[in-house]
C-alpha cells in the first residue's frame, strides 16, 4: 500500500493513512458493480452545486484514491498519469494518493483521513458509492469527484469515459480480421461498463460482418493475470481468433501472441506484450481533464457535475498494430471520423441475446442510456 507525496512537508499522520489501507496490499483488486441512478445525467443531481472558496496553489492538497496499484499498466496507471500531469502543471501544489483501496468501510476511513489531512479536493478513480458519498456529505467545503459514479450532490461530481465508441471502431477491425467469425471477450463482472464494451465490439464487427459472434468469459476481477490468461486460453481453444476485453493487464494478449491470433486491449498501449497479435487498445487519458478540474478548484470556480470524457478527448483507439492491414485500419477509421463528426452508431434495430427488440428501428442509444447498459446484444454469449 502506497501513499505518494512528491513534494512539500511530510503529512503529519501519513502513517495513519497507510495503516488504514495496509490490509488490502496483495489482494485481488476489484471495481464492484456501480450503484446506478435511473438517469446518470438528468437524474443524478441531489443538490445545487456549491461554490467553494479559491485556494492558493502553495496551500492546496489534492488527494487521489485508487482502486489498483499504479504499476498495473492499465486503469490505475492511466489515472496516475493524470496525477503526474497535475503535479507538473501545479508545481507548488501537494498531491497524495492511496492505491488498492478496498470496497469496504476502510474506504470511508481513508477518504475521511484525506479530509482530516486538509485535502481541499478528493478524487476517487473508481466507483466507491456510499463509501465516498458519506464522507462528502460531511465535508461540504471539500470538492469530491468519483470516476464511474452516478450521484451528484453540492460537492460531489462524477466523470467517466465514453469508451463504447472506441470499442465500436475496434470491433469493425475485429469483424474484418476474424476468420472463424468468433470473437472472444475477457470480462470482469456483468455490469454496464462491461456490457457496453462487449456489445460495442460486436455491433461494430457485425456492421461489416453479420456472421460475427462474441463469446465472453467473466473472471470476477479487474486485475488477475492468471485468470485472464486462463480465460483467453479457453476462448482461443473454442475457436475465437480475435480476443478483446476490459482488463487492467495484458494476460490474454500474451495468449494471442503465443497462438498466432489477434487481440485488442484496454486502458493503455500494451503492444510490447504481443507485438504481432496487437491490433489496438481503448486508451484512456485523464491528464487534461484532471488539470482543468484542479485549476477550477484553485480558482474557486469548480462545481460538482456529471461529465463524460468523449472520443478524442480522454478516450480513443490506440494507433493500429503493425500487422493490421491498411485497408482494414482505413475502414475502421472512417467510422471513427463519422463519430467525431457527431454520428452515433448505436441505433436500432438492436435486439438482445434472446432476440427481443430493445432499440426500435430509427431510435438511437445516447450516452446516458449506454452508460446503464445491462443486457447483451444478439450474438453475445456468456454475460447474461
Amino acid at each position: 500500500m502506497t501513499m505518494y507525496r512528491p513534494r512539500g512537508r511530510l503529512l503529519t499522520s501519513r502513517r495513519q493513512v497507510l495503516g488504514l489501507a495496509a490490509g488490502t496490499a496483495g489482494g485481488v483488486l476489484l471495481r464492484p458493480p456501480p450503484l446506478l441512478a435511473q438517469s446518470p445525467l438528468a437524474g443524478s443531481l441531489r443538490a445545487q452545486p456549491r461554490r467553494l472558496a479559491p485556494i492558493a496553489e502553495s496551500d492546496a492538497l489534492v488527494a487521489f484514491g485508487h482502486t489498483g496499484p499504479v504499476t498495473d499498466g492499465g486503469w490505475t496507471t492511466a489515472h496516475d498519469r493524470g496525477v503526474r500531469a497535475v503535479r507538473q502543471a501545479f508545481p507548488r501544489l501537494r498531491t497524495v494518493y492511496v492505491e488498492s483501496i478496498p470496497y469496504s468501510a476502510d474506504a470511508t476511513r481513508i477518504f475521511r483521513q484525506f479530509v482530516a489531512e486538509g485535502a481541499q479536493m478528493v478524487i476517487a478513480t473508481s466507483n466507491y458509492g456510499d463509501f465516498i458519498r458519506d464522507v462528502s456529505d460531511r465535508a461540504p467545503n471539500v470538492a469530491f469527484m468519483e470516476c464511474d459514479g452516478h450521484g451528484v450532490s453540492g460537492n460531489l461530481g462524477w466523470y467517466y469515459i465514453t469508451h463504447w465508441y472506441a470499442s465500436y471502431v475496434i470491433g469493425i477491425a475485429a469483424g474484418l480480421m476474424t476468420r472463424t467469425n468468433k470473437i472472444g471477450f475477457v470480462g470482469s463482472f456483468p455490469i454496464p461498463s462491461v456490457y457496453a464494451g462487449a456489445n460495442a465490439v460486436l455491433l461494430g464487427a457485425r456492421s461489416v460482418n453479420p456472421a460475427a459472434t462474441l463469446q465472453a468469459i467473466s473472471i470476477n476481477a479487474w486485475f488477475d493475470p492468471q485468470a485472464a490468461t486462463q480465460a483467453g486460453t479457453a476462448l482461443a481453444e473454442n475457436g475465437c481468433d480475435f480476443l478483446c476485453g476490459i482488463m487492467d493487464e495484458p494476460g490474454y494478449l500474451r495468449v494471442a501472441q503465443q497462438r498466432g491470433i489477434k487481440a485488442a486491449m484496454w486502458n493503455t498501449d500494451m503492444r510490447q506484450y504481443g507485438p504481432d497479435a496487437y491490433v489496438s487498445s481503448v486508451v484512456l487519458d485523464f491528464r487534461a481533464y484532471y488539470v482543468r478540474q484542479v485549476a477550477a478548484r484553485l480558482a474557486g470556480t469548480w462545481q460538482a457535475q456529471p461529465h463524460f470524457l468523449t472520443l478524442g478527448h480522454g478516450v480513443d483507439r490506440d494507433s493500429w498494430g503493425r500487422t493490421v492491414p491498411p485497408d482494414i485500419a482505413a475502414r475502421a477509421d472512417a467510422m471513427r471520423e463519422r463519430i467525431l463528426a457527431g454520428y452515433n452508431p448505436f441505433r436500432g434495430p438492436i435486439r438482445d441475446a434472446a432476440g427481443r427488440l430493445r432499440v426500435p428501428d430509427g431510435a438511437v442509444m445516447d450516452d446516458d442510456r449506454i452508460y446503464q447498459w445491462d443486457w447483451p446484444v444478439e450474438g453475445v454469449s456468456g454475460l447474461d
